[in-house]
């Protein structure tokens, strides 16, 4: 077997493998041997079938067969002689197997880059940093207020926060429209849940009130049949409620399922459930920061089928999210190379990281493995089942040891790089994490 390789483009190889003839018409010959003894032949008994006349019904198809077994065989066998590392399926560009010919044949692929450890003392990585205030704890309360709010029926016109309860018809070009039609419906003014224009048409109503309300749909509505299209939604309002809070005292903390209820410990609670999702926060942002600085510290090429393989694995992934979501995925048009630049990130940062893996000889270390399995199963009212849980799957334990790895990776990169502290608020870090 004769084996050159040449680079094309990048990371893509073309790979030329010439096989003799003798290596092919081997296994023919041996394989029409043995048929001799099974195929049947008209006026030939079984196994008494010459050579010659099995040769000249089944050469061919046998030769085809032997060339495709061959072909598998010395191609994988050809790229661990070169030593190549193929990223994704080889292609084959070209065959040629004519008798007495030997076969040579050519095999496209990219393979995996070289990845060298950058220059991380070159970077800067911005920690952030934050402390809860009185005040945050405050606006929390009053959140936490809002999600136990009662609705009171009153006899005013409608404002900007108040409930309405409405029957609507909706039209368009005079038809009602599949699923136009609702009665008894709750509506929150100012939520944004309906099309622009519906709840502002409806502040100023007050119950017993027709309303008609001339909206457009927005150009990218989930209802395609819908999108861009002008409607007639005639609506009557039912009732107008006004939200009643409940008032903060240890009867409200009681409510909550506060231990030792009283408005202090209600305070202790929810500062301590902020600082949990705060020091998450944090730690997502500065991971984050870290990630951005490896991608800067490294250039090497990505190879194209791990990016096809990673955009098809967002896309499906993001499919699923809106199933789950309530949203029908029929006719939704998702090309997969939207999510190219998400990918190309993603596979960069797993072969970076992968490398520092294995050149820095990180393992999980298994006292924070056993922390971050217990920190998981904290929140769950019996926790220990949760631990054990985990404990008890090796493959559940290794996608935590998988997480852990990752954290000492950063861990090794801030050692590396320029850490500076940046100052933000709480309100600041929660509302930057939202808006991604």
């Amino acid at each position: 077997m004769q084996v050159s390789v040449e680079t094309t483009d990048g990371l893509e190889r073309k790979m030329t493998v010439a096989i003799d003839e003798e290596r092919i018409s081997t296994v023919v010959d041996g394989r029409l041997q043995d048929m001799t003894k099974t195929v049947k032949v008209k006026g030939f008994r079984t196994g008494k079938v010459p050579l010659k006349i099995v040769k000249q019904q089944y050469e061919q198809q046998v030769r085809q067969e032997v060339v495709g077994d061959v072909l598998q065989s010395t191609l994988y066998e050809a790229i661990g002689q070169e030593k190549l590392n193929p990223a994704g399926q080889p292609r084959i560009d070209s065959l040629k197997s004519d008798p007495g010919q030997g076969m040579e044949y050519t095999a496209l692929f990219e393979i995996y880059p070289e990845v060298k450890l950058g220059d991380l003392s070159k970077e800067t990585v911005e920690k952030p940093v934050a402390e809860i205030t009185d005040a945050d704890v405050d606006e929390m309360l009053e959140t936490v207020r809002g999600q136990h709010k009662e609705w009171v029926s009153v006899d005013r016109a409608a404002k900007e926060g108040d409930q309405l309860n409405i029957n609507f018809k909706g039209m368009i070009d005079g038809e009602v429209f599949p699923g136009g039609e609702a009665a008894d419906m709750p509506i929150e003014l100012g939520s944004g849940r309906m099309i622009k224009g519906f709840e502002e048409g409806l502040i100023g109503a007050k119950a017993g009130d027709d309303v008609t309300l001339n909206v457009t749909f927005p150009d990218d509505y989930h209802a395609k049949e819908l999108a861009g299209k002008p409607a007639q939604f005639d609506t009557h309002i039912n009732k107008v409620e006004e939200a009643k809070l409940p008032e903060l005292d240890d009867e409200f903390a009681k409510k909550l399922g506060i231990k030792d209820a009283s408005l202090e410990n209600m305070r202790k609670e929810i500062k301590a459930s902020m600082q949990l999702e705060l020091d998450n926060r944090l730690n997502t942002k500065m991971k984050s920061a870290v990630m951005d600085a490896l991608i800067n510290a490294h250039d090497f090429d990505v190879p194209k089928p791990l990016i096809e393989d990673e955009s098809e694995a967002i896309k499906k992934n993001m499919l699923e999210n809106l199933k789950q979501q309530g949203m029908q995925d029929q006719g939704m048009q998702l090309d997969a190379s939207m999510f190219a630049d998400q990918a190309i990130r993603r596979v960069k940062l797993g072969l970076i990281m992968s490398e520092i893996v294995k050149s820095e000889k990180i393992e999980a270390d298994e006292d924070r493995v056993k922390k971050k399995i217990e920190e998981i199963a904290a929140p769950y009212e019996q926790p220990q089942q949760v631990v054990d849980w985990y404990n008890g799957d090796q493959q559940r334990l290794a996608e935590v040891r998988a997480l852990v790895t990752e954290e000492q990776v950063v861990d090794w990169a801030m050692e590396k790089a320029k850490v500076v502290d940046k100052k933000v608020t709480f309100k600041e870090i929660m509302e930057s994490e939202q808006n991604k």
